[in-house]
């Protein structure tokens, strides 16, 4: 291989192992975040009451559960990436005994809002720097962003079986 050949190989493995980092802005992100809240409220609108303890299996969450445990996660990640105090305690959603629709719509929607608020407050130039997230996992503030969005996807994912199993028809996909 010629050596101008190496070179514009090696910047094609740069550019594409910076992933989302090199190519999402603050802006976008926050985007994404509330078309997530947005979808989240969907499916937690589209659950009945009564389904809201539904559990797949005994050992599983109930579908409240589920969604507690993303809000709780939400405030996890951004709370070390933004630098600033979660308001609730480690598991604290989940810990909570209310688990009624009312009660966690409104706790989950609440934790995309400070989702939402804390990225719309890290500097650009901030989110190459490094953090401990959860006392062990060494990354940027940019990767645990990526990283609280990718779970909260997999766990609204995950809800799309108690929604089935409730008998009711998930809500159309929101890739944009």
């Amino acid at each position: 291989m010629k050596p101008k050949h190496w070179i514009a190989a090696l910047c094609l493995v740069f550019i594409t192992s910076q992933g989302i980092n090199a190519q999402t802005t603050l802006a976008d992100a926050i985007k994404d975040w509330q078309r997530a809240k947005d979808y989240t409220k969907e499916y937690l609108d589209a659950m009945p009451e009564t389904g809201y303890a539904l559990k797949p299996t005994p050992e599983m969450r109930s579908f409240a559960e589920q969604m507690l445990h993303l809000a709780d996660a939400n405030y996890a990640f951004i709370s070390t990436a933004a630098d600033v105090q979660s308001p609730l305690g480690p598991g604290g959603a989940e810990k909570g005994s209310d688990k009624s629709k009312t009660a966690v719509t409104k706790l989950v929607l609440e934790s995309y809002d400070f989702v939402i608020n804390n990225i719309n407050k890290i500097k650009p130039e901030q989110m190459n720097e490094m953090i401990k997230l959860f006392g062990h996992f060494d990354m940027t503030k940019a990767a645990a962003v990526e990283k609280a969005f990718e779970h909260q996807t997999h766990h609204r994912g995950q809800t799309t079986v108690y929604l089935r199993l409730a008998g009711v028809k998930p809500p159309q996909e929101k890739l944009f």
